[in-house]
């Protein structure tokens, strides 16, 4: 049984886990649990390994990165929001037991996001063995809350960045899909041709994750036309998001593509010779298996500061550029530097994209469904006795 989300960055992996599961089992079941009404249940409908989908009530605890006791206190809303989804979460956990109960999974994989604090504390009430997975250097507050019952922990980086208890935590890597894979200048120019675009240009991609980033596009808006009119053999593909109307207003040139959401993100970062990203382990390990030169611009507000964790260990290691958020005028100021350096000097793109590289396991994947496999048969009937 596969649980998690929130964010596309938590159905990914979720995803890439089920097809390796369904190749090395093909007769395996293999189901989902999802929160009710997610904006991401296209990503699960209709995926070939899923072979049954529910769907759950699910609350989420909100709060934000550097605010004070005090201005958390008196943000009625948010403090509303927060006893609603209470309930929510009881209702969910009523479900998630009946459904356990139902379907009896033999081993779970629980990736994260606040629809697995019900599944969790269910799958921990009724027994069953479980299985979860942390990006990013500050394991997420769902995690967290179900960690004590949990059989094995999977991390994206090194053991020491977690409190968990060290005989079950195990340094495997992010996981993705099989479609990202490294990228070689064969492969790059290939991509480059599927997008429309001359296989000789300079690409330059921006994206925000699947909800887009207002406050990474208002930048980017600003310092996009002068670099289209500074490189004539740039292009700019920019994954806004939602709710982005009249961010470029009036200016308009076929260089520019302005996309909603990605689908097949790896073909577009593939073919990127640069990345504007956020911090998101997810992300960052998708571009770190092809190679890329990403320039971060971590999210501040997230709560925990999760973001800028990871951008601050991989600037560490020379693998990205690390640009912290500020203010508009000054991120597009530095945003801007930061790309015609890159754009000038293509040794320098090569060389973090191979630090980048370097900096995560490989094989991530095959690491975990081996971990749910072991899992699943120490906890066979005849195992336990």
């Amino acid at each position: 049984m596969l649980s998690g989300g929130g964010t596309g960055g938590h159905i990914s992996p979720l995803l890439a886990v089920a097809a390796e599961l369904k190749k090395k089992h093909p007769r395996a079941k293999i189901i989902y649990i999802g929160e009710r009404n997610s904006q991401f249940a296209h990503m699960v409908r209709g995926d070939k390994n899923i072979d049954e989908i529910y769907t759950i009530f699910a609350g989420k605890f909100r709060r934000y990165h550097g605010e004070s006791a005090l201005s958390g206190l008196f943000d009625i809303k948010t403090n509303l929001l927060n006893l609603r989804d209470v309930l929510y979460i009881l209702i969910g956990v009523f479900q998630s037991l009946y459904l356990v109960k139902k379907v009896s999974p033999s081993v779970s994989f629980l990736k994260g996001g606040f629809v697995v604090v019900p599944v969790g504390f269910s799958l921990a009430f009724l027994k069953k063995p479980y299985v979860t997975h942390d990006s990013d250097a500050l394991p997420g507050l769902a995690n967290r809350l179900i960690a004590p019952w949990a059989k094995g922990h999977a991390t994206a980086l090194p053991e020491e960045f977690y409190r968990y208890p060290k005989d079950l935590t195990h340094y495997i890597g992010v996981l993705t899909e099989d479609s990202f894979k490294k990228i070689s200048p064969t492969q790059q120019k290939i991509y480059k041709k599927e997008l429309g675009i001359p296989v000789d240009s300079r690409m330059l991609l921006v994206t925000g994750g699947s909800l887009g980033a207002k406050r990474l596009n208002g930048p980017i808006a600003d310092i996009v036309p002068k670099l289209l009119k500074d490189y004539s053999d740039l292009y700019v593909f920019h994954q806004t998001g939602k709710s982005s109307d009249g961010l470029y207003e009036d200016f308009v040139d076929p260089r520019l593509i302005s996309l909603e959401f990605i689908k097949d993100m790896h073909r577009y970062t593939g073919a990127a010779d640069i990345v504007v990203a956020r911090a998101g382990a997810n992300t960052l390990g998708e571009l770190a298996v092809q190679g890329k030169a990403v320039v971060v611009v971590p999210n501040r507000q997230l709560t925990g500061g999760h973001q800028l964790k990871n951008a601050s260990r991989l600037e560490e290691l020379k693998a990205v550029i690390n640009i912290p958020e500020k203010n508009s005028k000054r991120d597009a100021e530095e945003l801007d530097q930061s790309i015609r350096d890159l754009l000038k000097n293509e040794s320098k793109r090569h060389a973090l994209g191979e630090k980048l590289h370097d900096a995560y396991p490989s094989r991530a994947v095959n690491r975990l469904t081996k971990m749910l496999t072991e899992v699943h048969e120490e906890n066979l009937p005849s195992k336990r006795k």
